[in-house]
Formats: structure tokens, C-alpha cells, sequence
């Protein structure tokens, strides 16, 4: 399990990113917590530095969107979907759950 931030500190429409080798960006989209691979499939761009719409993230680099709850692209010019996790709120603490950043038994 990975600490991501508290929940005071990720307010609606807001993002915090968890530096690794391979890093997460953890949104709240409208009170949903949501964590996803944090660059871009498309270039190395961090995701959350991008715009949150919804349940969708725009890319800040070319404006490819991913989805928070499947990790999938709905527009080019990206074209592979970045991982998603399943997120945990304890005591007022988000968590991401991954044993360590980039460990493929973590995908969600």
C-alpha cells in the first residue's frame, strides 16, 4: 500500500501525484477517489498536471483523455490505456493499493 496524501488535502477536482519508477496520479473526481499510471501513454507527460473533466483526465502535453475508472484513451493521439489501482481511504488517509509502484500484481 502506497500513502497517497489525506483526504483534506485532495479536495474535488484536485490530483496528487506518487513519485516511484513508476508514478501514480491519485484524482478526486466530484468526491471519487481514482488512481492511474501517472504518464501519458502517448509521451512522457505527467497526467496529474492534466485537467480533470468528470471521470476523464486531459493529458496537459497533446490532449489525449483517459478515463479514471479504466485507464483507457477515448481520443488520440494516444492509443494504449495506463494502469489503473484501486484506491483505500483509512482514517482519513488515501492510500493507493500497490505493493510497490510499477508491480504488475497491483493492477486493477
Amino acid at each position: 500500500m502506497l500513502r497517497a496524501c489525506t483526504v483534506d488535502e485532495l479536495p474535488p477536482g484536485e490530483s496528487v501525484r506518487i513519485a516511484g519508477p513508476e508514478p501514480i496520479a491519485v484524482f478526486n473526481a466530484d468526491g471519487e477517489l481514482y488512481a492511474i499510471g501517472d504518464t501519458c501513454s502517448h509521451q512522457d507527460a505527467s497526467l496529474a498536471d492534466g485537467w480533470l473533466e468528470g471521470c476523464f483526465v486531459e493529458c496537459p502535453l497533446h490532449a489525449a483523455l483517459f478515463d479514471l475508472r479504466t485507464g483507457l484513451p477515448s481520443c488520440l493521439p494516444a492509443k494504449e490505456a495506463v494502469r489503473t489501482y484501486d484506491v483505500l481511504v483509512e482514517a482519513g488517509v488515501i492510500y493507493v493499493l500497490a505493493e510497490a509502484a510499477g508491480s504488475e500484481e497491483d493492477a486493477a
